[in-house]
């Protein structure tokens, strides 16, 4: 046991029930945000850095409480995307259910009886979106509540650097200052390239610490080119298909049968639809669905959970799958033409072996001259 980290007792014998002790990143994070720094925390996926945050924050609201034991909003925490505070919902709720911590989400899906009880009954600990949380200062009795915010953690920062979303947030995180007075800020994310400009994105001006590490990663990716053969022309005859389409589906097939889990990431939604469309013309039961931002919550979460129930073996995704919604265990990723960005393609690959130690399995299939020769320099610019 760690006896360098100073949180709660009932915090700390909570966690030693689940974990036989702190990671490297949360011995780093936590005595850092208990000193009340502003942190920039990165780490590769699954290192846990949200208990990192989390529990340090936690920590420190259990000692509000003591002090004022009305409901009162101590904390935010803003991830960019609504499939991401589901999961976190459910991580972060089992804390706060056995610490008597209140913990609620509010995103575009949250219905409107349950917005109205936030707003009569504020969270100790909110989660929501850098969207919903704009619309926390509309209202005169959520405005009110900022008033008492001592905590804002951003996850995913690396999705939101040089993005509207990004600015608008920031404009938001000073607009709050005016509410609640200089708040501690927390940011969260796996991959960066520049740390110093993505903490003066989330800090400003103000005073800020990194906590950094990264453990060597394995991965195995192959960039895959089409070798058309007779089958994919009778494939591509049979349903009037181009040849490179039914070599697509053909190698992706392949690849989901020689897995027990995968995820087909594309860069669109209409190569997500066009991919699931052809899948169910040429196999109408194949265990594959699709995930994106479009569909009705209803159809993402049951998605989601017949992924995670092994029920599917394939999931097509856009980004709404990318971060770290809690889906199950993953074999290996498929990147359906090239990601573009060397951080984003390790951000998908990182789905699958989601442990440290594990093996990240990534295959990129691309019919683009171009982006083949893209993805080979992504993936050589990974090994080097």
């Amino acid at each position: 046991m760690n006896n360098d980290i100073k949180l709660r007792k009932e915090i700390l014998d909570l966690f030693y029930k689940r974990f036989p002790d702190f990671n490297s990143i949360q011995k780093l994070a936590i005595p850092k945000i208990l000193e009340n720094k502003n942190v920039l925390v990165v780490a590769p996926t699954g290192s846990g850095k949200s208990e990192a945050s989390i529990l340090p924050i936690f920590s420190k609201i259990l000692d509000l409480k003591d002090k004022d034991p009305y409901d009162k909003l101590y904390g935010i925490y803003i991830t960019p995307l609504r499939a991401l505070n589901r999961d976190l919902l459910d991580r972060i709720k089992w804390w706060g259910d056995n610490l008597n911590i209140t913990v609620a989400l509010r995103h575009g899906d949250t219905e409107n009886k349950d917005r109205n009880k936030l707003a009569r009954k504020p969270p100790n600990f909110l989660i929501t979106t850098p969207e919903t949380f704009q619309i926390l200062f509309m209202g005169k009795r959520l405005r009110e509540q900022l008033k008492t915010v001592k905590f804002v953690i951003v996850d995913e920062l690396h999705e939101l650097l040089n993005e509207k979303r990004g600015v608008q947030l920031s404009l938001g995180l000073e607009r709050l200052v005016n509410y609640s007075g200089e708040f501690q800020r927390i940011g969260l994310s796996a991959t960066i390239g520049d740390l110093e400009e993505a903490a003066k994105f989330l800090f400003g001006y103000r005073n800020y610490d990194i906590s950094y590490w990264y453990a060597e990663k394995k991965y195995k990716i192959d960039v895959l080119y089409p070798n058309i053969e007779e089958e994919d022309y009778e494939l591509a005859r049979r349903y009037n298909w181009n040849p490179k389409i039914a070599w697509t589906l053909r190698k992706m097939k392949e690849i989901i049968d020689n897995h027990k889990s995968v995820i087909i990431f594309v860069n669109t939604r209409e190569a997500a639809e066009m991919l699931v469309s052809r899948f169910k013309v040429w196999i109408p039961k194949y265990p594959i669905e699709i995930h994106h931002s479009s569909l009705s919550r209803e159809v993402r979460e049951r998605n989601e959970r017949l992924f995670k129930e092994g029920k599917l073996k394939a999931i097509i995704a856009t980004s709404s799958l990318e971060m770290g919604i809690d889906i199950g265990s993953v074999d290996a990723i498929v990147q359906y033409n090239s990601p573009r960005q060397v951080s984003r393609f390790l951000q998908r690959v990182g789905r699958a072996g989601h442990r440290l130690h594990e093996v990240s399995i990534g295959y990129i299939l691309t019919s683009d001259p171009d982006d083949y020769a893209e993805s080979l320099a992504i993936k050589k610019f990974i090994f080097e």
